[in-house]
């Protein structure tokens, strides 16, 4: 089932936000589109990855889930310089008792510019 919400960025694309299939939660990579502006959230990489993650939370909303469900994330920079800053402000939406398995890469280059983006897998 598609998943979709105007309180998280339109694709972009040929995708969907998110798709639900046997009580798994598939989400799309999220970048740091204010929803509302269209435009990148300013503020350097804090300010990014707290977009991020408030864009990928609406989403899990829209689908019935939240971020104790989620259990796999893809975490993208463009500088791995910002691993410890995007660290600190990931880890307020997981806590550090049994957070998500994850993978961190560096990359060459996000959409629109972007700094970080980050999917997300839940199940319930």
């Amino acid at each position: 089932m598609k998943i979709s919400t105007q309180n998280a960025p339109a694709a972009i694309g040929p995708y969907s936000q998110a798709i639900e299939k046997n009580g798994t939660l598939y989400t799309s990579g999220q970048i740091a589109i204010v929803p509302a502006e269209g435009r990148l959230a300013e503020g350097g990489i804090e300010a990014q990855t707290l977009q991020v993650m408030k864009n990928l939370g609406e989403i899990l909303k829209a689908a019935g889930y939240t971020f104790d469900d989620v259990v796999k994330t893809t975490c993208l920079l463009a500088d791995i310089n910002d691993f410890g800053k995007f660290n600190e402000i990931y880890a307020t939406f997981f806590g550090t008792d049994a957070p998500p398995a994850r993978s961190t890469f560096a990359v060459r280059d996000l959409p629109k510019g972007a700094l970080v983006e980050v999917d997300a897998i839940a199940v319930k």
